[in-house]
């Protein structure tokens, strides 16, 4: 009897069964959002819409996520159980909700039914369990991980970014798979919404097994009475307030510009001529994506200051940017093997620095401002991501759609491709100075942070 007892106990202790197991299985099931371009094109033409219409979910999905963890992580803060279970419930319903409207469009076409739904479904619904579903375990896992919070947010947040490399051909496979002989509307099989329907079982068991499992140590007392735990307002305002700004702006602009890039990263790989392999760039980008997030994080764990890693990124990216913006890398990058190498590891670096910018901030907070309140402030600040899904993507494809002037190529399989090298370029522009402004922000209104501050004391 003693034995059994003692395995109970053992893994209710183990941190990485009460923590790392269950932040990877709710982070790479929230993580599959970024799958998202590899079928809006199949849902815009399987419900009758251009793919611009459609790619609003998207945005809409991230807005909710940044703005949905800003507001309820109060919630996270006190109960785990709670949120994650949300996380769980929203997710889900508002993956299958995606797959019954797509369904829908299929059978009425250009309907707006159709189009709100999955606006309101993917967009709201699911982003409201992907904002408690991020948040709900980088507390306890930097509970849990004490000495090494880095390598310990960073193994969840990379579970997010590695989502999309492990979901993406599964996806793909599931297109073709599940589409019935016959059923194919404006050349999109009924595979698309089944897809989604398959997945929402999918994702709930696996988000569910995670909700179970995920516990803070049992030593640690979370204040329920709010009389017990200091206001936000003042947490901040235990360092200057320009501080934390400091740290949601440069937090906003690595996102906006990552986006910028990546939202591009297709057009601008056939742009150079590599069209055939299109397909294992997003794969290679989505890895160093991933890496960049559990390097990174781990990495700081050995500074003395963990805004020593931002200063890092921006200036990484910044190099390269310049680098591809002086050679004229992406407009004269076709046949030239120096130029292609210097625009893949541009997006390769952007990748990293865009994955690593989200496991660094817990950690960075919780060295400014403690853990007490840590989910509710990386709440607050996850409303940078909310704002920047709504301007990154928009604004690179507003420059790509007012500056150079398109051409049509053919790739090495035949087909003629629609692309704008002046204007891909011209994106550069924006996001060196934005990594710019970002750097400038990280040397002087982040004030050094953990070990660095100790030392001057």
């Amino acid at each position: 009897m003693g034995t059994v007892e003692n395995a109970q106990g053992g893994w209710r202790t183990n941190k990485w069964v009460r923590a790392a197991i269950p932040a990877l299985l709710l982070h790479c099931s929230i993580g599959t959002v970024y799958c998202w371009s590899i079928f809006s094109q199949e849902i815009a033409d399987y419900i009758g819409y251009t793919k611009g219409a459609v790619e609003w979910a998207f945005s809409f999905a991230i807005f909710f996520l940044g703005m949905s963890a800003a507001f309820l992580g109060n919630i996270v803060e006190k109960d785990i159980h709670k949120s994650s279970l949300i996380a769980t419930i929203c997710f889900a319903a508002g993956m299958l909700l995606t797959g019954v409207f797509i369904m829908y469009g299929g059978a009425h076409q250009h309907s707006p039914l159709a189009l709100i739904g999955i606006y309101i479904s993917y967009g709201f619904i699911m982003g409201v369990g992907l904002g408690t579903g991020y948040l709900s375990p980088v507390k306890t896992l930097m509970l849990w991980f004490q000495d090494r919070k880095g390598l310990a947010t960073g193994l969840a947040v990379a579970g997010f970014g590695a989502a999309k490399a492990i979901a993406s051909p599964i996806m793909q496979s599931m297109l073709s798979g599940l589409s019935s002989a016959g059923s194919e509307i404006n050349g999109v099989g009924n595979g698309i919404y089944k897809m989604f329907m398959i997945l929402a079982a999918v994702y709930f068991v696996m988000m569910f097994l995670g909700h179970l499992l995920l516990a803070k140590p049992a030593d640690w007392h979370e204040p329920q009475n709010d009389s017990e735990k200091p206001k936000i307002m003042d947490v901040l305002k235990t360092k200057p307030i320009t501080n934390y700004i400091g740290i949601w702006v440069m937090f906003y602009i690595n996102i906006t510009c990552g986006l910028a890039l990546i939202s591009q990263e297709k057009m601008i790989v056939k742009c150079i001529g590599l069209a055939g392999m299109a397909g294992l760039i997003s794969t290679v980008s989505a890895i160093f994506n991933a890496g960049g997030r559990l390097g990174f994080s781990a990495w700081a764990d050995t500074m003395k200051d963990r805004n020593t890693i931002y200063k890092m990124i921006f200036i990484l990216s910044i190099a390269f940017t310049v680098l591809v913006m002086i050679t004229g890398g992406i407009k004269n990058g076709e046949g030239n093997g120096l130029l292609i190498f210097l625009v893949l590891a541009l997006i390769f670096v952007v990748n990293a620095g865009y994955g690593g910018g989200f496991s660094n901030v817990p950690t960075l907070l919780s060295d400014h401002y403690g853990m007490g309140s840590i989910s509710a402030i990386h709440g607050i600040t996850l409303s940078a991501w909310a704002f920047a899904g709504l301007t990154g993507n928009q604004v690179a494809t507003y420059i790509v759609n007012h500056s150079g002037e398109f051409v049509t190529k053919v790739d090495a399989a035949g087909h003629e491709i629609s692309v704008n090298p002046v204007g891909y370029q011209n994106v550069l522009f924006f996001t060196v100075v934005m990594y710019a402004i970002a750097l400038v922000l990280c040397l002087t209104l982040v004030k050094p942070s953990g070990k660095a501050a100790e030392a001057r004391k």
